[in-house]
């Protein structure tokens, strides 16, 4: 696996998708852009229709990515509160967990175990925005497997 003797930071820790985020976002755009364009020198019933049909494309294209991410939220949630659950043996949290924001729990995933239950009671008193908690972890918990 080539990214696991990669280290992971805050510097470093944003995924791109390069089929999605370089080949598929900017085909779909310009092809909605050239239609426009194709159906301003040449208006019709059909090339209006492709308009509709390109932008329709481009909606779909942006939903597909929206819920792929929605159920990473999701699975990312479960995984951190029942992390955060079996971590917190002093009862730091009780039951505050359920009281972090998704962006809190989405930055904390990266807190290592020694320092997640300290920094999510920090998150929870402080309403630390999720760039605050990434900046603040001191031992990062690598995640190579996000969409």
């Amino acid at each position: 696996m080539a990214n696991a003797a990669k280290t992971q930071d805050f510097s470093n820790h944003v995924r791109l998708d390069p089929p999605f985020h370089f080949f598929l976002v900017p085909v779909f755009l310009l092809t909605f852009l050239f239609q426009i364009a194709r159906t301003v020198r040449h208006p019709s019933f059909w090339n209006g229709w492709l308009i509709l049909v390109a932008f329709a494309a481009v909606v779909a294209l942006g939903l597909m990515r929206m819920y792929s991410l929605r159920v990473q939220d999701r699975v990312i949630r479960l995984e951190e509160r029942l992390r955060l659950s079996m971590l917190d043996r002093e009862g730091l949290l009780g039951s505050r967990a359920s009281d972090l924001t998704m962006g809190q729990v989405a930055a904390l995933r990266f807190a290592c175990d020694e320092e997640v239950c300290l920094l999510a009671q920090r998150a929870l008193n402080e309403n630390l925005k999720p760039k605050e908690i990434k900046q603040s972890i001191k031992n990062w918990r690598p995640d190579f497997h996000r969409v």
